[in-house]
């Protein structure tokens, strides 16, 4: 007596294959925003660099609260947005914003002597790091997930050390939170990739901006320390 033969099902491979494709979709999408994202911030660098917003710096905690308010709550606008055109179009307004506060610190460094080379070095030391963690996220078998909950607490307390120094000033805290900028953001960039790669993560909207964000402070902060350590005053 033959054997009864059990058919054999094409859908898992299937399956698998749609949602492999789906995640290679989700990430080239996702690489692609946040490199036409660069467009406004440039422009708005741009712009802020040769504005005059001493204006920011004659009432430093109303407006650092205000620009608080203003980065979280359009955060929260292409959040709420993030699955139609409104979102895309959110975000780059946004990245154009982003732009415009990067005048101040621009402005600072340009007026040391090596600033526009100090610039060009935090960009490419930005770009490095994160094609580095992009190549590590994409390549590895180990799920970076576990990571999330660290990384939500780690972004509350850098949050309240952030508002805290508002109003301490101090030079030396000031330089420990740039330094947790940098960790903290190559950390955000490593969990975020990953997260795409797995699936974990399907919209492009929602990882561009965690990518944007985590991209621009970690070139903030590595402009902030070679301005410290490596600016010519003379």
């Amino acid at each position: 007596m033959q054997p009864e033969l059990q058919p054999v099902s094409t859908n898992v491979p299937s399956a698998t294959r749609d949602r492999a494709l789906a995640q290679n979709r989700v990430l080239r999408n996702t690489y692609l925003l946040l490199a036409v994202s660069l467009i406004p911030t440039a422009i708005g660098a741009v712009i802020g660099t040769n504005l005059n917003l001493g204006f920011l710096r004659s009432s430093p905690l109303v407006s650092f609260f205000a620009i608080l308010a203003i980065f979280y709550g359009w955060i929260f606008a292409i959040e709420r947005n993030r699955d139609s055109g409104l979102g895309v179009a959110l975000l780059l307004g946004f990245t154009l914003f982003m732009g415009l506060l990067l005048g101040p610190l621009f402005q600072q460094v340009l007026g040391l002597r090596n600033g526009a080379q100090l610039i060009m070095m935090a960009a490419g030391g930005t770009a490095a790091v994160f094609f580095a963690l992009a190549a590590v996220a994409s390549s590895t078998t180990r799920n970076f997930s576990g990571l999330g909950n660290f990384l939500l607490v780690g972004a509350i307390v850098i949050m309240l050390a952030v508002v805290a120094n508002a109003f301490v000033q101090s030079p030396a805290f000031h330089l420990v939170l740039v330094a947790a900028f940098v960790l903290f953001s190559a950390l955000i960039i490593l969990w975020q990739i990953n997260s795409i790669v797995r699936g974990g993560e399907t919209n492009y909207v929602s990882a561009t901006l965690t990518l944007y964000v985590a991209a621009y402070n970690l070139f903030t902060s590595l402009l902030q320390l070679l301005g410290i350590f490596g600016g010519d005053r003379n």
